[in-house]
């Protein structure tokens, strides 16, 4: 016998599988996207050690306007997208660059 709660829970039961399967995608999705941001970073010359979410580009990074140039070169070509003018006044940290990147991929 097949009555309508079981019916409900079985709904329940994949939509809950669905979600799950969607939020394991975007945790492959944001690491995916760290790791290339990490490798975009060590092409720019940022040594290993010195990158972490919180630093900052101009004061922990020591960035200048050729380490941008660089760095904006890798990572539109990385992420094959165009970092508009009032995207990048918004990169003080590597947080805000990852932050950017998930919006945009």
């Amino acid at each position: 016998m097949f009555d309508f709660f079981t019916f409900a829970l079985t709904g329940c039961h994949k939509a809950r599988k669905q979600n799950d399967i969607e939020q394991k995608l975007n945790t492959m999705e944001n690491k995916t996207i760290r790791r290339t941001l990490y490798k975009v970073l060590r092409k720019t010359g940022v040594p290993r050690n010195d990158i972490e979410l919180d630093a900052s580009f101009s004061e922990d990074l020591k960035f200048d306007q050729v380490d941008w140039a660089l760095f904006l070169f890798y990572l539109e070509d990385s992420f094959k997208i165009n970092v508009e003018d009032d995207e990048i006044s918004q990169m003080y940290q590597v947080k805000d660059t990852l932050n950017l990147m998930e919006s945009i991929a």
